[in-house]
């Protein structure tokens, strides 16, 4: 295990404080850990109210947006004696305004671990995604953590918030050697109750894909994202850690899997029309993300087993399995359709 690292040791009796949990992964996760009795003093902060009644969590109202955003939180982290801090405030789908994504990405971890370094927090667990590997043809099979730089920027500038929050953790984790600071590269989520830009993509009737490519996939289902998160709560465990499911699947194998029409497209002028597509609210994402369309982006999983101690529960086609099951059911209205995020 690496220095700071309790292997096995499990810490139930403090404040577990959770930001951004309008969003998908912090809101799942702040419901999770309200109903377990494990962790029994929860905080929720947001600028929007949690949806659902909490049984035991405390919310706090902010906008991490905002000027003096991190004097605040650093007073409500004092006042709830906060022990570990989870950032979940990354939204998961590139938005239309790229310069709201730009706050609450850049400036707002900025603002969380200024209030961090202000309130001696303990523990900094931050979620983020493979996604800032980039998709590139030079890639290889399997991208780690401590031998591959991210390099997303180059194709987005959503991906280059998340790189450019990413290495300022890093470089706070660098600057208070005492503290924990834990990121979770999540691969691309899928389950029966996740939205986001690549599940848009993957409920299409026609998937468009860009002929003469076909990328391997690789997918981690919703209930291992937690099952991980919970893993770096209870465990001490620093650095960046690779979160995926085994396996990979060939996109075309994917869609065949999804039960939708392969519309390949020719290489030339595809961006152009994708772009078109965004500006129309038509397509789930920007230009900036159709290399994940052609080019591999596949990251090693062996670090989060060894030194984490976390095996997925579901594999790549399992995690896609449970996300077309739960599609068809809906179209069928046996279950209803997930909130929206």
């Amino acid at each position: 295990m690496p220095a700071g690292s309790k292997k096995g040791q499990i810490n139930t009796a403090k404040t577990i404080v959770i930001t951004g949990t309008s969003g998908f992964i912090g809101g799942r996760l702040l419901r999770l850990l309200d109903q377990d009795e494990n962790y029994p003093h929860v905080v929720a902060i947001d600028r929007k109210k949690p949806a659902t009644t909490l049984k035991k969590a405390k919310f706090y109202k902010l906008d991490l947006t905002e000027a003096l955003a991190d004097v605040q939180l650093a007073e409500i982290l004092k006042k709830v004696n906060c022990d570990t801090l989870i950032h979940c405030a990354f939204p998961m789908t590139p938005p239309r305004d790229p310069a709201s994504a730009h706050e609450i990405i850049s400036v707002g971890s900025m603002y969380v671990h200024n209030a961090c370094a202000e309130a001696r927090i303990r523990k900094i667990i931050v979620a983020s995604t493979t996604d800032v590997y980039g998709a590139s043809p030079t890639n290889p099979n399997f991208l780690s953590e401590d031998v591959h730089v991210p390099s997303g920027d180059r194709q987005s500038r959503f991906l280059a918030d998340k790189i450019d929050a990413e290495k300022s953790f890093l470089k706070y984790a660098k600057k208070h050697p005492d503290s924990i600071v834990t990121i979770l590269r999540f691969a691309t989520v899928l389950g029966p109750t996740i939205q986001s830009y690549k599940t848009r993509y993957l409920k299409r009737f026609f998937v468009t894909t860009i002929l003469g490519f076909d990328p391997l996939m690789q997918f981690i289902h919703e209930e291992d994202v937690f099952k991980a998160l919970k893993l770096a709560v209870d465990q001490d465990v620093k650095g960046v850690f690779n979160i995926v499911g085994d396996g990979v699947l060939p996109l075309s194998r994917v869609i065949k899997i999804c039960g939708k029409l392969n519309l390949q497209l020719p290489q030339i002028g595809f961006k152009s029309l994708v772009q078109l597509m965004w500006y129309a609210d038509i397509a789930p994402a920007p230009a900036s993300h159709v290399d994940f369309l052609r080019y591999l982006c596949v990251a090693d999983g062996s670090k989060a087993k060894k030194q984490l101690n976390f095996t997925a529960q579901f594999s790549t086609k399992e995690a896609l399995l449970s996300f077309v099951g739960a599609e068809r059911l809906r179209e069928v209205h046996l279950i209803e359709q997930p909130e929206a995020i």
